[in-house]
């Protein structure tokens, strides 16, 4: 009992270091981005759109720079707050049997940005473009530098975070927490939460930004069943050759 008090104090510990850590590196990262956010901001517009971005107060510009740096400081961040997760859960993991933790790492990180990269150049500029098609000569549209960098930083996030799903169902079956089963048994269970997750992450609540999100989600999560399947029949052949475990 000790011994785990002791484990436990030590997890506190060098989870409070690592939430100092990431809170330093987040500081220290945002100050030469809020130099170059008016950079950062025109090459985001450059990705996707075409027209001029308007304010519709004094300080919204300096408010949507400061947003945007803000966003971008987590976005680079984002590795280091992986690090210290992956950190806390190595002696769960370990205690398992699973034996390359570092790789889980390195594939969380691999594939937040990937999702991330993915919705910048391909999502992002389709979604912007399509929603913008319905402009009309009696319509022309007039976007506000904030509302637009909190639409992109939201796709582009949400689009990160989402691409972590496959792993995630891989290590709840590591852990023997999901089964195959259970989630094709619950597949359309899964589609009404993903509906509703992409209609929270989702900035606008129209059903073209949704299916944006949803659909990438939906096909995550089909790759997740499908990893879960590969480790319990990989367990079960392990099993077979050592009954002990």
């Amino acid at each position: 009992m000790e011994i785990n008090r002791q484990q436990i104090l030590r997890s506190v510990g060098s989870f409070r270091r690592g939430v100092l850590q990431s809170l330093l590196f987040f500081v220290a990262s945002a100050i030469p981005i809020l130099i170059f956010s008016k950079a950062i901001l025109r090459h985001l517009k450059n990705t996707s759109l075409k027209i001029d971005l308007v304010a519709f107060n004094i300080p919204e510009a300096f408010l949507a720079s400061l947003k945007l740096t803000v966003y971008a400081a987590l976005f680079f961040t984002m590795p280091l707050i992986f690090y210290h997760l992956w950190k806390a859960l190595t002696p769960l993991l370990n205690r398992k049997g699973l034996k390359s933790s570092r790789l889980i790492l390195l594939t969380a990180i691999f594939l937040f940005y990937l999702g991330s990269f993915f919705c910048y150049f391909i999502t992002l500029p389709f979604g912007v473009q399509f929603l913008l098609g319905y402009q009309s000569a009696h319509i022309k549209p007039m976007i506000s530098v904030e509302k637009y960098v909190t639409f992109c930083t939201f796709f582009i996030f949400g689009f990160g975070l989402t691409f972590e799903l496959p792993l995630l169902l891989a290590l709840l079956s590591y852990l023997r927490l999901v089964r195959a089963s259970f989630l094709t048994r619950n597949r359309k269970y899964a589609v009404l939460v993903i509906a509703i997750v992409a209609a929270a992450v989702t900035p606008t609540p129209d059903v073209f930004n949704m299916s944006l999100m949803g659909v990438p989600l939906y096909l995550l999560f089909e790759v997740g069943v499908v990893l879960v399947k590969i480790i319990e029949r990989k367990r079960m052949e392990a099993e077979k050759l050592n009954p002990k475990l």
